[in-house]
């Protein structure tokens, strides 16, 4: 969506969860929370790269979901940047952990 002052690739938002999965960072009880990322960086990505990205569930907890992501300048086969992210689920109102919702789950479990 942007690069900073050296050219590089920034602040990219990845919408799975919200174009096809059960989230809805407006109005759902559940909301995911970043408590931990990563990422190493092979090769600079800039506009106007075409960039295909992959993301994958690592792991699945009862509260917490670990996803990998990797990004790849369009036809290269080795990665630019391979990182992770974990979310914990919380009430959106209390911020406590609390289940994965089912339907999420189901979602989450087809990455």
């Amino acid at each position: 969506m942007d690069n900073d002052a050296y050219g590089h690739v920034n602040n990219v938002v990845d919408a799975t969860l919200i174009r096809q999965g059960p989230l809805d960072p407006e109005a759902s009880e559940v909301i995911g929370l970043v408590v931990e990322t990563g990422c190493r960086y092979a090769a600079s990505l800039a506009f106007p790269d075409d960039v295909d990205a992959g993301i994958r569930v690592a792991r699945l907890g009862n509260s917490s979901v670990r996803y990998e992501v990797g990004l790849f300048r369009a036809g290269e086969e080795d990665a630019a940047a391979e990182g992770y992210f974990v979310h914990v689920y919380v009430d959106r109102h209390t911020r406590r952990p609390t289940k994965l919702p089912a339907d999420l789950r189901a979602f989450l479990e087809t990455l």
